[in-house]
Parts: C-alpha cells; structure tokens; sequence
C-alpha cells in the first residue's frame, strides 16, 4: 500500500498542474468515463483530477488496502472497533433481507425486527390519537432530547423529509445552554406534547439536564401522574427509566454495536417514524440497504462508496486539501452538512493508527458547508478564489416537491451546474479583460482590473444527481456517506468506530462544576482558566 501511495504522491505536482478546461476539451467522453450510478443516483467525479491512471492506481489502493476484506468484517459481526471491542453493524439495522447476522453467535435480527415493530406500534398510536397525553387530548407535537448522534441525525432527517410530515410537529433540543429548552417550550402546550429521551446510558449530562427541566415542566402543570403519559426514552438503562417515570413499553433499545453518529436507523429514529409515519420510515431503510448491497457487490471502479472515499483519501493524503466543502443545493438539507461533520470527523478525526503508531500523512478532512444558493453569496469566494484547494460536493435532485415552481427549481439547478463548471474552467486574465474592454474600459484600467477577475479553475467538485429527494433517496445518501467514511478510515489504518476525543473535556467539566459554583477552588488550574472563572465569577449575577 505504501509503494503506491508514493507512486500517487509522484502525481501530485502533474495533478495540481492538471487543466481541466483542457482535459474535457481533448476529450468528449470524460463525463461519461468518471461517472458512476446506482439507479437514478449519479455520481459525477469528471470535475476532478481523476485521470486513468489515477484510476487504476486508486483502484490498486483499495484492493491492497484491504478495503474489501476489512468491509466483509464489518458486515459479518466482527468487532472492527477493535478499542471497545465492538462489532460494528448499523447495517444491520437496515438489513432489510432480515438475512441472519450473527455477533458472538447469536443473530441479532430478530431483536432488530422486534425494536423496529414496537417502533411502528407506538409510532401510530401517538399518529392516530390512540396514545393520548394525560387529559385525553391528542399529542400534536413532538419534542426529542438528545445530543450528538442523539440529535443531528433525527433533526437532519426530519428537516429533509419536511414534504412526508403527516403527523405531530416534530421539535428538537441538544444543548446544555437552557435558552434552547426554554425557547422550544414555549411553542408546545404541556397537555398536548411527548418528550422522547434519547439517551443509551441515561446518564448523558446534557440529555438528562434538558429531561429534567422537561419533566418539570410537565408536572408543574399537569401533575407527577402525568409524566408517563407525556414521554418515552431510548435508552437501554431501564431501572434509570422507570426511576424518571416512564413505563417500559414506553421504551425502545438499541446496541452497543450501533455507534451513536450511526443510529439513525435505530430507535434513535422514533421522531423521524412519528413524522412521517413507519411506512416511509421503511423505505429510508430500503434506500440504505441498497446503497450497503450495492457496496458489496459492486466492483471497486463502479462502487460509489469505494470510489468517493478513495477521491477523498486522494484529496487529503496525498494532495494535502485539508477540507471538503458539503454544499447540498436543497435547503431541506440545510443540517446535512452538520450531520456529516460529525460522522466524518468524530469516526476519522484520529491521530494514530490501529496499531498504535501516529499516522503517516494526514487523517480526515474538515468537513463543513451550507445549502446552496446561500452558500454563494457568504463563502464561494474562497473556493473560487482563495489560496487554499477546497474540494466541493454538490447535490441537487431533477425534481421538487413544489410543481408551482418549477422555475425556481430550474435556477436552483441552473446555479448548482454553474458552480461546478466555474470551479472547474475558471477564467483567464485574457478573459477577463476582454470582458472590460467589451464593455469599453481601456486597454490600461483593464490590465490593472482583470487580475482581480482571474479564476484559476482546476477546483474539484463531485456532483450528486438523483430524482427526488424521498425517504428512501435520503436512506441512500446518508448510507452512501458512511460507507465513504469507512472506506477512508480503512485506507487511514484507524478505528473509524471510537470517538476517545469527546472524553477529556466532559471529564474536565465534570470538576470545573464545583468551581463555577463557588464550591470549590480554582488554584490547580492553569492560569487562564482561573482567570476566565473570576472573570466570569465576577460578572456572574
């Protein structure tokens, strides 16, 4: 694996020098060469400086990488995270061919299917005013408590699939910082509203610290008899559950083998099922499952996920493009972005390698990005024209689930096509002072102007089309997307699963809560962090 890397490493400074504008003008057949699809999901990576032989020393990189060896592990149980000594089997939980999968011998399905039904149940019964809150009224809106994984794929999905909603409103709380419990509250009524708590262990400070407040929120208006009719929890600690008052058909759980930036599949789900209902939520599952069969099975220059992540792994570890740009033209997908910061950079953010040993090169990029067409009008300046390279990996579907406007759906497209080509062609001084001159600026204000409309172009883009974005398109992408982070974390030598680096400032704030309230000293801390306490001890009313 090491030879070829220095064998595309030999490639960077050709790469870097590569003029795209020429490459397509050589050849016709680019967009055609360096596409890829799975169904109506194309893959277009032509925009980038992927040639043939690049290809093929990619190519040679997976398979001596042991990209499909280590992807057969995954999918067969065996605990590839290795540091918790876990399986890793979110896949599982989309495993819609209910074929059996075993870890540690026992096959996992039928508690996967017996979650997923009791899902269903409770998730009609809120939808159709079966289940009531405690007054007899009907829950009319929803409101998940839960952080991380807990939050950001419920949200992410919920906000996506906006046109499916057909039953409560759904609303979402994360942050320790009171003001985002305090501000949803005051759009919901008590006797009308579920809390779902999210959280494995029922002890996540942030999760259970929002609880709380919620819990108290109900009671105080309807009572402490109310509480079990107005929250549920997904968690697998069920004496800390029924302790805060919930019942336990009133509870759903997952694995220890479902990574929490990985469980949107999971029960970790439940408001996402409650708003569009568990028909839809089926078919999110279907579109994942046919990305994770598609992942097995497809050969490596035609496997979408194989092929993203080797261009990623190309981009950050051998050409040293230190972030990727997530630029969904869709603002339904406006928490995409977020949802994929985490999943790449809590799975990839890694320092050193599954033997121990620092990483050679770099690891994951910095992942960050805002629909389309905000984004051009805040930070496109910067891939067009700033120094650094930044990868941009656009999406866009052909269809909108608004017909009335269809035309804003065409300059939606018209602007995402436009980017991606500008990225790629730029603009030559040429060009830009014949464009002054044209417009009858002379010939010496436009030497001195032009420079600053030059593009240098050869700026990579990936573009993803597909038809609609649905349940099931949604289940694609994300599987698509976590099955590109795995296949990094492959080629990077990490644990793609751990996520060690969330610790050490939760076990740091667990004994500053003492100091910031005056309890306990501040004297064996550093110097800073003492003076940022009495700072804030003195503002502090």
């Amino acid at each position: 694996m090491k030879a070829i890397v220095e064998q595309l490493k030999s490639t960077a400074a050709a790469t870097k020098a590569t003029d795209l504008r020429a490459a397509f003008a050589a050849d016709p057949e680019r967009f055609s060469r360096f596409t890829a699809s799975l169904d109506d999901l194309l893959m277009d990576y032509s925009k980038t400086a992927v040639n043939d032989e690049i290809l093929a020393l990619l190519v040679k990189l997976a398979e001596e990488g042991g990209v499909e060896k280590k992807r057969e592990e995954m999918f067969s149980g065996k605990a590839i995270n290795f540091t918790e000594n876990r399986a890793v089997l979110h896949t599982a939980l989309r495993n819609r061919s209910n074929t059996p999968v075993l870890v540690d011998g026992k096959d996992v399905m039928p508690e996967v299917n017996a979650v997923l039904a009791a899902m269903g149940k409770f998730a009609d019964g809120i939808r159709s005013g079966a289940l009531k809150g405690a007054t007899g009224k009907k829950i009319t809106d929803v409101v998940n408590i839960g952080i991380g994984g807990s939050d950001l794929g419920p949200v992410m999905a919920t906000l996506a699939l906006a046109p499916f909603h057909d039953g409560p409103r759904a609303h979402f709380v994360s942050n320790i910082d009171g003001a985002h419990i305090a501000d949803t509250l005051k759009l919901v009524q008590p006797e009308t509203t579920l809390f779902i708590i999210a959280s494995k262990t029922f002890t996540t400070v942030e999760t259970m610290t929002n609880a709380q407040t919620a819990r108290n929120f109900i009671a105080k208006a309807l009572g402490e008899a109310a509480v079990q009719h107005h929250f549920a929890a997904v968690s697998t600690a069920l004496d800390k559950v029924a302790a805060f008052g919930i019942e336990s058909e009133r509870v759903f759980g997952f694995w220890d083998w479902v990574g929490g930036r990985y469980s949107i599949w999971s029960a970790i789900g439940l408001p996402l099922m409650i708003a569009i209902g568990p028909e839809n939520f089926g078919k999110f599952l279907d579109g994942a499952h046919a990305v994770d069969n598609h992942f097995r099975k497809a050969p490596v220059a035609e496997n979408l996920p194989i092929l993203l992540g080797l261009i990623g792994f190309y981009h950050r570890n051998v050409l040293g493009y230190p972030t990727r740009a997530i630029l969904p033209y869709d603002q339904r997908l406006s928490r995409f972005p977020a949802y994929l910061q985490q999943l790449d950079m809590e799975s990839n953010g890694k320092g050193v390698t599954i033997d121990g040993t620092p990483v050679e090169g770099n690891s994951g990029p910095v992942v960050w990005g805002e629909p389309g067409t905000n984004g051009q009008h805040a930070f496109y300046q910067l891939i067009h024209q700033g120094t650094s390279i930044i990868p941009a990996e656009f999406m866009i579907a052909a269809n909108a689930f608004e017909p009335e406007l269809r035309h804003q759906h065409q300059l939606l497209m018209a602007n995402v096509l436009a980017q991606s080509e500008a990225l790629m062609k730029g603009r030559t001084f040429e060009e830009a002072k014949k464009q002054l001159t044209d417009k009858g600026m002379d010939d010496k204000k436009a030497d001195f102007i032009a420079p600053h409309r030059v593009f240098t172009g050869n700026r990579p883009s990936i573009t993803f089309v597909y038809d609609k974005l649905t349940p099931y398109a949604l289940g694609r992408l994300i599987a698509l997307y976590e099955h590109r982070v795995f296949v990094e974390g492959v080629l990077f030598r990490i644990n793609s699963f751990d996520q060690w680096g969330v610790e050490l400032g939760k076990e740091l704030a667990t004994g500053l809560l003492p100091v910031i309230e005056g309890k306990e000293s501040a004297a064996g801390h550093d110097s800073s962090t003492q003076g940022l306490v009495a700072a804030l001890a003195k503002l502090a009313k």
